[in-house]
This record gives C-alpha cells, sequence and structure tokens, in this order.
C-alpha cells in the first residue's frame, strides 16, 4: 500500500512538473490541468469493429462520393503530427504522437474533391455519434483522421480503428485549436455540408465552436 502512495505522489508531483512548464511556455490553455494518462471518455461501450467489414465513406457536398474498405484506406498517404490534445473536460495532454491520414492531403490529391458550396464536415462514427467542423478547420494540419496512437494502431478505447483528432502543433499558432471531442472516435464517415449541423454534444449544449483558448465549452442549446 505504501509503495502505492508513494508512486501515487511521485505521479502527482511530475504532473505539476509538466503543468507549471507548459504554462511557461503558454501551451496550457485557461481552464485546463496536465494529465500523465489519456483519460477515456465516451457515450456507451465500445465497439467491437470487425474490419473485414469495415468501410469508410465520404458524401454529401462533394463531386463524387467514395468510400474505401479497410485495406484500402490502410494504402492511402500516411502523415505523423505532434499534438497537445486538449479536453472540454480540463485535461490537457501534451506531445502526442499520431498517425494516419490526412484529410487535407486527400483532398490536395484529389481523392475527396468538395464543392464550392461546401462550408462544414460532418463526422459520423459507429452508433450514429457526431460532430461538426468547419471545413477551414478539417483541413487544417492539426487534424488527421487517425489509425495509430504512440507507434501503435489505436486502442479499441481510443477509437481503433479509425477516429478523428484535433489538437495544437507546437509553434503553429495560426492553426485553430478546438476541443478533442471535435475529432470523433470510431470514425466511419465524413459527410461534406453546405450550412452547419449541430452534432450530438453541440445539441446537447456544448459550444457550437468550441475554441480551446476562449474557453467556448458550453452554449445554448442548438436552434434556442
Amino acid at each position: 500500500m505504501f509503495d502505492r502512495i508513494r508512486k501515487q505522489r511521485e505521479r502527482n508531483l511530475r504532473r505539476r512538473e509538466i503543468e507549471k512548464e507548459m504554462r511557461q511556455q503558454k501551451r496550457l490553455p485557461p481552464g485546463q490541468r496536465a494529465t500523465l494518462k489519456f483519460p477515456v471518455l465516451h457515450i456507451g461501450r465500445a465497439p467491437q469493429i470487425d474490419l473485414e467489414l469495415w468501410s469508410f465513406k465520404v458524401w454529401g457536398a462533394v463531386a463524387e462520393p467514395r468510400m474505401w474498405s479497410w485495406a484500402e484506406f490502410a494504402r492511402l498517404p500516411r502523415e505523423c503530427v505532434m499534438l497537445d490534445l486538449h479536453c472540454v473536460t480540463q485535461w490537457s495532454k501534451f506531445d502526442t504522437a499520431w498517425e494516419g491520414v490526412s484529410l487535407r492531403t486527400l483532398v490536395d490529391k484529389g481523392w475527396i474533391v468538395p464543392r464550392p458550396e461546401a462550408t462544414h464536415v460532418i463526422q459520423i462514427a459507429e452508433g450514429g455519434y457526431k460532430t461538426n467542423l468547419p471545413l477551414s478547420i478539417a483541413l487544417q494540419e492539426n487534424f488527421l483522421l487517425a489509425t495509430h496512437f504512440d507507434g501503435k494502431p489505436l486502442p479499441q478505447e481510443h477509437g481503433f480503428p479509425l477516429r478523428g483528432v484535433i489538437g495544437h502543433i507546437v509553434g503553429r499558432d495560426d492553426l485553430e485549436d478546438v476541443y478533442l471531442w471535435k475529432g470523433a472516435k470510431w470514425l466511419r464517415g465524413l459527410k461534406f455540408v453546405t450550412e452547419d449541423q449541430p452534432g450530438t454534444w453541440e445539441v446537447s449544449g456544448y459550444h457550437n465552436e468550441g475554441d480551446v483558448w476562449r474557453e467556448e465549452r458550453w452554449g445554448r442549446r442548438w436552434g434556442k
């Protein structure tokens, strides 16, 4: 028992040291606290995914709908990005390593061609979970269709086999940063739309934009 208490104290000390360092570097947004863990937060149970049956669909305000099987998606160009993650529940995890497919690359290479009137992207996940992003943010370098975390395939509880992830890239203050809920776990598709549509948490009262540095955690319920 005493060994467990000692280790917990060491972790708390390390967490406070990181928090102080990140605050000095202006990487810790207001209202956030550093964590050494990667907390697991989602609605319901983590789904069991059969990769043989899995597919990823893009449709809506695009020139042509697209669909990839897992084998096809895994052959798309891959990128790595280091992100600071900020959760609306007030924890922040720094220098996390992700690998996956950039939506910006898919658009630049012509695999996805948004129509000129497209303004937003709705991420559609297992079980009907949704979250919305302006197309301009979804095309930033800090948004990734991620398949790997910390050099390994995504754990089931963090969105295996595919999740949207968005965070802060150190030194890239030109990019807009939003809370982590704006990246959907267990992602199955992207719907391009011509006007904004609320997602699961946005309908429930989360702020529609979710800007990290403005602490846009809560907003009025959609449509009220």
